[in-house]
């Protein structure tokens, strides 16, 4: 039976599954997160028709999926983005419709979380920005908070939710279950395999994080052997995965 080395628990993994190939890693993928529709996606595709923004937050791989639907429902117009990180920026270079004329991603923090991009995104001279921000109906208010003391007027609308799959192959879930290595990128996903572990107390695999959110909400579930990069990016989290499969003799560092 083939036995990974790396389990990595995602739903957009195109990017992801390219790099553990480069670096000769036996990889599988178990998606235990699905995004569910909600209504103000629609009401996003009306205000991306007829209203143009400052800038528009993308702030997860989800929302950035969920926002190009509703993008190219509303006629493809130019858009200026700011991404909370690399690994989100990256999902519209890999979307060949997004060409950079009408979807600049004009900017991303110096570290991937909300709070800091709230403190750092840049303002439009003296009068308020606009600022449009499509995301989970489970997302923090950091940033709407932070944009609004900094004196932006911004637009939230909760176009999706997340929710666990409502199936997992039992083959798949074996053939996960003895890899020695998890790589995560969100707190939702975590709390979904520590749910799918037939005794999460004694599991003692190792959980590679995208950044400290999804680290903390690990440590809560019980996990010990977590690791995460302290400058969250697409290349911190590689890095940790590699860090984290050296630990467990898995991956000869060069």
């Amino acid at each position: 039976m083939f036995t990974p080395l790396l389990i990595l628990l995602w739903s957009h993994s195109c990017a992801n599954l390219s790099i553990c190939a480069k670096h000769g890693i036996e990889s599988l993928e178990l998606p235990l997160i699905q995004h569910t529709q909600l209504p103000e996606l629609d009401k996003l595709v009306s205000l991306l028709s007829a209203t143009s923004f400052d800038w528009i937050i993308i702030t997860s791989p989800e929302a950035a999926l969920v926002f190009l639907q509703a993008w190219k429902a509303a006629g493809t117009p130019s858009v200026k983005v700011a991404a909370v990180g690399t690994g989100t920026a990256s999902i519209f270079d890999e979307d060949m419709t997004s060409s950079k004329e009408l979807i600049d991603v004009a900017f991303t923090p110096s570290k991937a979380t909300g709070k800091v991009l709230a403190l750092e995104l840049p303002k439009h001279g003296n009068d308020k920005s606009t600022v449009l921000y499509p995301a989970s109906a489970k997302a923090s208010h950091d940033i709407e908070e932070g944009l609004s003391k900094r004196g932006f007027h911004i637009t939230r609308l909760n176009t999706y939710t997340t929710e666990p799959v409502q199936h997992v192959d039992e083959k798949i879930l074996q053939q996960a279950l003895s890899a020695s290595v998890v790589a995560v990128a969100s707190p939702s996903a975590i709390r979904a395999w520590v749910n799918l572990l037939p005794e999460p107390d004694t599991w003692s695999g190792s959980v590679a994080c995208i950044g400290e959110t999804t680290a903390s909400a690990a440590r809560k579930l019980g996990l010990r052997n977590v690791y995460y990069p302290s400058n969250p990016s697409l290349q911190g989290w590689v890095d940790c995965i590699l860090d984290a499969l050296l630990v467990n003799n898995q991956f000869l560092k060069t």
